[in-house]
């Protein structure tokens, strides 16, 4: 079983495509700028987000092609969020726990896409995309959605979610045949671990 694994990897690696490639390299490059709370995860996020896109439509993954419309949307948001400052030129947001109130509304929030993209890829897998995981694909979806929202906002909670969405995913690109794109979720997992460390000494409670 272990062998198979490893000869699929290789053929999947061989099988890479100069966009799947450079998506892969810019979406760790972007993950590893939020770690540093650098502004840069936004613009360098974007090449990542709108070329898996197209790939993600590509592969019948329609979920994970709305994450990334959605990325997008919200990579311009966070911008410009990151980039406000006051009068004294400091940063306005800033590293920050969530509310009792705010984590009952991520919790309402995540449930909501979760159901929504879920009948909707219930729907498409009989009608359009036969190749659809609809509950593998909603779970990595509406967690990548909860996860953004809150990065925009700067709270810690948001390495939570990534770390459910770069779970989900690890499985969901292998069996797609995006295997790089496997691979990279793996290492997205391991930076959403010490993102979520380095948030936490920077965060300032409530």
């Amino acid at each position: 079983m272990e062998h198979s694994i490893w000869e699929q990897f290789i053929a999947g690696l061989q099988q890479t495509s100069l966009l799947e490639f450079i998506a892969v390299i810019a979406g760790i490059g972007s993950v590893w700028f939020s770690k540093k709370e650098n502004v840069l995860v936004y613009p360098v996020g974007l090449i990542n987000t709108i070329f898996y896109i197209f790939l993600s439509v590509k592969g019948h993954l329609l979920g994970e092609a709305s994450v990334n419309l959605y990325y997008t949307i919200m990579s311009v948001y966070g911008w410009i969020l990151w980039t406000k400052k006051d009068k004294q030129h400091h940063h306005i947001l800033n590293i920050t726990y969530s509310s009792g109130k705010e984590l009952v509304q991520q919790s309402l929030f995540f449930t909501a896409c979760y159901f929504a993209i879920f009948g909707a890829l219930s729907w498409l897998k009989q009608e359009f995309a036969p190749e659809a995981i609809p509950w593998a694909d909603a779970l990595a979806s509406a967690s990548a959605y909860t996860g953004m929202w809150l990065m925009a906002r700067k709270k810690v909670e948001s390495w939570y979610w990534w770390i459910l969405t770069n779970t989900a995913s690890i499985p969901l690109y292998f069996v797609k045949g995006y295997v790089f794109t496997s691979f990279q979720f793996i290492v997205l997992l391991i930076l959403a671990i010490a993102g979520l460390v380095a948030w936490k000494r920077k965060a300032a409670n409530p």
